[in-house]
């Protein structure tokens, strides 16, 4: 067994060479130890390390990694002030392990976590350090050993990632031990220098080792105890690798695991004849995004992949979802936000529209996604302005851009439009709303949630309105408010009664006393006890305080608490449930590891958040949901509804409390005044305007009902369908 055997090229190049097939495997399946020093580390690191190691474990080989965190502008910051240096590396590293892509990857990651399990790889992470300054270990050095003590040493451009060996044009240069003294030195100065960096001894060059950052690979990326190497050196050897060449003359294209439905299908080709412009009204859970997706590959065939397409979003794990989705894809995106993994996106995007306007044979299809905060920044819509070619405008949550601040963003540059969403029609906004339709298009199809349950795309539901009513103090606060914003009513020129900037402040504040009535925690208390030993528990918090006394006030105070943390006390301590928040304050890798906690039901019972419903984060282990968080506007509760229903093993049905807020006890009501009775009718109309919605598909409806009713008659409400009362809602 020797490396000589090999025949080795001093160079090997991305466009002319398969680099896994021509070096990695000839080379590792002589060797009985690789090291390697790459760049950043990430899941995809980790997936392209197993490039023909599967020839060196049948050796019973070595194998050490030395990879560089990918620390963000926060990160730094969070050094310089003297933060922990190990919690915040850490929290780096875990950060970019993300699941795995396709079958394929799973087997490599899987190949990977049994050979750290077996003791064979060991990963080490290394930054450099000087001063106060800290940076990068950007080397790119590979050592491959034989027996014998013959090594090859590679260095060049090429990072250890999957867009390095099949997306960019790379160049790797070859040394070899035994080609001669110049070359032999080369070999033991790169072999010397790895050993001073492995055993933390290199000048300015920082090591941290995590042996649980080996136990995290294990535990989520192994899935056989064992792994017979041979099998998985044949499927290495008969999995196709597209180049640089193959890849760009493919295009876009569905993955051959990926069949649409029917629907998705009838709406792609309904957005064609419509001159590939429309809306994709489609509720939670139902495949929008593979439907948007499966729309861009339709277009690219026919534009002959002469096509630039932007794809935006709200947020930034939203935009992770969708880059993980694209590249199933078959699409190398551009990824536009502060925290991008791609550090340079901006240079990348002002190259990507120049090959476009100079129609460069091979680069005249690119897809950039981003968020709408990067979409609206003056430095993305001047590049925008260069534009000429064929360009697709794809927005998800379109509803979003009917606001003022977004919709001028809504380009005649873009001769192709699609938008996303499970609720594109504005609450309150005719004009916004409006604004979408004139630049979309019209829909091409209409997937509402009643249809996604009869179809089996989302759960059944059972649903239980919770009457809670305000104390004596929260009601005068109530009163006060109401009338404050009585007030601050003016009349437009087209005699449509709209609030003040005043007024708005005021019902904002309004909003979020109902939001937070103490009663709710009463009501939670009662209905969780049945679930005390349950799992896969969603309590929903709005953005509130909860008022902890009836001391004579309209504001806020130390004293009161977060509804958030007042119902992680209930839980946590007074009734003793594993509970964990859910909420911003967690960064991505954070959550992910809540979300594999909570799925699993071992550790976590329940998840207790804000916002995670309105963000289109995805939880589908959600069984049980108490919506604490008041709203009077469709489209955040229908996205919360359907959020909860999606489909997951063992989830034969979801479970909905939504806690109603009401002025009084229903047998006070009789006793009011006129006027007092026309204060609180909005809020009722309001809260009754939900109930009835997620009522009317429900399992038990007949049940909700009869608690709708009670409230309807206590106000004497005639027994019609409920409309939006209050013009002006502002969420939770």
């Amino acid at each position: 067994m020797s490396l000589i055997d090999v025949d080795v090229r001093n160079e090997y190049r991305s466009l002319l060479h398969d680099i896994t097939k021509d070096f990695y495997i000839p080379l590792l399946s002589q060797a009985t130890e690789y090291r390697r020093a790459v760049g950043f580390f990430s899941s995809t690191v980790l997936c392209q390390i197993s490039d023909g190691i599967a020839a060196l474990a049948k050796n019973d080989g070595k194998i050490k990694i030395v990879a560089s965190p990918h620390l963000s502008d926060d990160d730094i910051k969070a050094i310089r002030k003297g933060y922990e240096l190990r919690d915040i590396v850490k929290k780096a590293v875990m950060r970019e392990m993300r699941e795995p892509s396709d079958a394929f990857a799973e087997k490599r990651l899987n190949l990977l976590a049994n050979l750290i399990a077996e003791g064979i790889l060991d990963i080490k992470i290394a930054f450099t350090e000087s001063g106060s300054a800290m940076g990068m270990y950007h080397e790119k050095l590979g050592i491959i050993s034989d027996s014998n003590g013959n090594a090859v040493v590679f260095s060049g451009s090429m990072n250890e990632s999957a867009n390095a060996l099949t997306a960019n044009y790379e160049v790797v240069d070859v040394w070899c031990s035994w080609k001669g003294e110049e070359q032999n030195e080369r070999v033991k100065f790169k072999k010397a220098a790895f050993s001073s960096i492995w055993n933390d001894t290199e000048p300015n060059v920082k090591i941290i080792y995590f042996p649980e950052l080996k136990q995290e690979i294990i535990d989520r990326y192994r899935r056989t105890s064992s792994v017979d190497y041979g099998e998985a050196l044949r499927n290495e050897l008969e999995q196709p690798i597209p180049t640089l060449l193959t890849s760009r003359r493919r295009g876009a294209a569905i993955p051959t695991d990926v069949k649409l439905h029917e629907y998705q299908l009838d709406a792609i080709n309904a957005w064609e004849e419509k001159g590939f412009r429309g809306i994709f009204d489609m509720a939670t859970g139902t495949g929008k995004t593979y439907t948007g997706l499966g729309a861009i590959v339709r277009l690219c065939e026919v534009t002959q992949n002469k096509l630039a397409v932007f794809v935006v979003c709200p947020f930034q794990h939203l935009v992770e979802q969708w880059v993980e989705d694209i590249e199933r894809f078959n699409i190398k995106p551009i990824i536009g936000y502060s925290a991008s993994p791609q550090k340079d996106w901006l240079k990348r995007l002002e190259n990507a529209i120049r090959d476009q306007k100079l129609k460069i044979k091979g680069r005249e299809f690119f897809c950039f996604v981003c968020t709408n905060a990067t979409f609206s920044t003056a430095k993305v819509q001047t590049m925008l302005e260069k534009l000429r070619g064929n360009a697709m405008l794809l927005v998800d949550e379109a509803h979003n851009f009917g606001a003022a601040r977004l919709s001028r963003l809504m380009s005649e540059c873009y001769n192709y439009r699609l938008a996303l969403s499970a609720t594109i029609d504005r609450h309150n906004d005719e004009s916004g709303t409006r604004n979408l339709y004139d630049y979309f298009g019209e829909k091409c199809i209409e997937y509402p949630l009643e249809r996604a349950i009869e179809e089996k795309k989302l759960t059944r539901y059972k649903y239980y309105p919770i009457i809670t009513t305000l104390n004596d103090n929260e009601s005068r606060l109530y009163t006060e408010l109401t009338i404050e914003i009585g007030k601050c009513l003016v009349k437009g020129n087209d005699g449509r009664t709209t609030l003040s900037e005043k007024g708005k402040r005021i019902a904002l504040k309004r909003a979020r006393l109902v939001a937070g009535i103490e009663d709710k925690l009463t009501k939670l208390r009662d209905c969780i006890q049945p679930y005390v030993n349950d799992t896969h528990l969603l309590v929903y918090c709005g953005a509130t305080t909860v008022l902890q006394d009836n001391r004579d006030r309209s504001e806020t105070s130390d004293d009161d608490i977060r509804q958030i943390d007042a119902v992680t006390r209930l839980l946590g301590n007074s009734l003793n449930m594993r509970v964990s928040q859910f909420t911003s304050k967690e960064d991505i890798t954070e959550r992910e590891v809540l979300k594999r906690e909570f799925a699993a039901g071992d550790n976590l019972q329940a998840l207790i958040a804000i916002k995670c419903l309105d963000e289109g984060v995805n939880i589908p282990a959600i069984k049980t949901a108490f919506i604490l968080a008041s709203t009077t506007n469709p489209k955040e509760y229908i996205q919360r509804r359907g959020r909860v229903l999606r489909l997951y093993k063992g989830k034969e049905y979801a479970v909905i409390y939504d806690f109603i807020a009401l002025p009084r006890p229903l047998d006070e009501v009789s006793s009011i005044t006129d006027e007092q009775l026309n204060r609180e009718l909005s809020l009722i109309k309001n809260e009754l305007a939900r109930a009835e919605e997620f009522a009317r598909i429900a399992m038990n409806m007949g049940e909700a009902e009869r608690v709708i009713g009670k409230i309807k008659e206590a106000y004497s409400i005639n027994d019609y369908a409920i409309t939006y009362e209050e013009e002006f809602d502002y969420g939770d």
